[in-house]
């Protein structure tokens, strides 16, 4: 039986960690945390966050409906409470288009360079 080296082997991650993954400061992490019910890490005894990838997720979709999509934090703590997976789908898909045009992009300047 061959060992799964494509398994992230890492189960928590710091504050520090999610907000360089996300694109967001540490503060505006705990701010958010204080703001929406859903984004509650776990803490260490010493008062350490520690996110699981699903923390992460609900930080990067709750990025996406604030900063992406221009919402203020009221409406995406009630777009959350009432369609959590439909909003995550969308979140889902609008970081693969973000990610889609990053490399449509770069493959536009490669042409202009050679032409």
């Amino acid at each position: 039986m061959a060992l799964n080296t494509n398994k992230n082997l890492k189960l928590y991650y710091s504050i520090k960690e999610v907000a360089e993954m996300v694109g967001v400061s540490e503060s505006n992490l705990r701010f958010w945390e204080r703001e929406i019910p859903q984004l509650r890490p776990k803490t260490t005894a010493n008062g350490l966050r520690q996110y699981t990838e699903q923390d992460i997720e609900n930080v990067r979709t709750v990025y996406n409906l604030v900063k992406v999509r221009g919402f203020k934090l009221a409406a995406a703590r009630k777009m959350l409470y009432q369609n959590k997976r439909g909003v995550d789908s969308n979140a889902r898909l609008m970081e693969t288009l973000l990610h889609v045009r990053d490399e449509l992009q770069a493959l536009k300047k490669q042409l202009d360079y050679l032409t």
